[in-house]
């Protein structure tokens, strides 16, 4: 079932919102990126608790203050993959003057109402901070600076409340995106769920939009609207990826998420969003064939790594980054 905006196509119901990537192992790896100028430094540790997770943070904080949005993706009801609810919990607490930041759902679900989505956030354990709707009293438009298919992005209103953000993202595969890093975490999790989230999944006229929805034109729409949150931030915007459980299913399925077949990773955090999530994939494409090979289907069904190269096109940070274990 499709509906129409602005000479756009999008559908209607269904978990919205990713991709999948190209052939090939496409990894910068730490010794080539030491070689050239100014690569972006990407923190790891293999510690997947509080202490690695307060560590990495610790790296990458020096311009985070003020009112702090931590952007988690909270899940559908029981999901059996998202962030370890004490793990976020440590960090929030340890984040002066922060909290928990949404928004609604555009897909038919148990997050598509504010009264819905408050319910799930309970279920899912998202009760011990307040947890801002951003997009509950409505939306507002942002600039999209140097923008090809948007000019402007609708996000959820109270993101202009805050002065800072922390992406904190479950690294995981995608039914349209291919895979969920901290680009998507923003891209269709800052867009609010009436207007923002229809823009980004729109299509032009008399296209197939189940083909437009895993292909490269709408990993370009992510990539914008996700730039519209990350130059709205300044340099007051980092990024934090979760590299456990991952499904190729995103969160946003919940019980329904394929089983995970990859070991878990660690956490990668960097104030640059394109290194963190071009890290992720390195790191992933290194798994052994077994493990990576129904994520990496699903990656490179979908042109998912078309989020990776139209982030340096946009000039949303670099693909050459060097590896800094904590």
């Amino acid at each position: 079932m499709t509906d129409k905006i602005e000479g756009r196509t999008f559908p209607k119901g269904g978990a919205l919102a990713a991709g999948h990537a190209t052939a090939g192992y496409l990894g910068t790896t730490t010794a080539l990126a030491a070689t050239r100028a100014n690569p972006s430094q990407v923190f790891f540790t293999p510690d997947l608790n509080d202490d690695g997770l307060l560590r990495v943070y610790a790296k990458i904080n020096a311009r985070i203050g003020g009112k702090v949005a931590i952007k988690l993706h909270t899940g559908e009801p029981h999901g059996p993959n998202i962030v370890p609810r004490e793990m976020v919990k440590a960090l929030q607490q340890h984040i002066s003057n922060s909290c928990l930041v949404e928004t609604n759902t555009f897909y038919e679900g148990k997050r598509n109402t504010t009264a819905d989505h408050r319910e799930t956030l309970k279920i899912n354990g998202w009760d011990f901070c307040p947890v801002d709707i951003m997009d509950e009293d409505e939306a507002v438009m942002i600039p999209v600076q140097g923008g090809n298919h948007f000019k402007e992005m609708s996000v959820g209103k109270h993101m202009l409340n805050y002065d800072s953000m922390v992406v904190l993202t479950h690294f995981k595969g995608h039914v349209m995106g291919g895979f969920g890093g901290s680009l998507k975490n923003i891209a269709i999790g800052c867009a609010d769920g009436v207007i923002g989230k229809k823009m980004v999944h729109a299509a032009p006229d008399n296209v197939d939009i189940s083909k437009w929805l895993t292909g490269e034109p709408f990993m370009e729409n992510m990539v914008e609207s996700a730039k519209a949150t990350m130059d709205h931030f300044g340099n007051r915007i980092v990024y934090i990826n979760v590299l456990r459980n991952m499904s190729v299913d995103c969160d946003c399925v919940g019980v329904s998420a394929a089983p995970t077949k990859a070991h878990d990773l660690g956490i990668l955090a960097s104030t640059d969003i394109l290194a963190v999530d071009q890290a992720s994939i390195d790191m992933v494409y290194k798994l052994p064939e077994a493990e990576l090979h129904d994520l990496k289907e699903r990656i490179e069904s979908r042109q998912g790594l078309r989020q990776l190269s139209y982030m340096k096109e946009m000039k949303m940070g670099r693909d050459e980054y060097e590896l800094v274990t904590v």
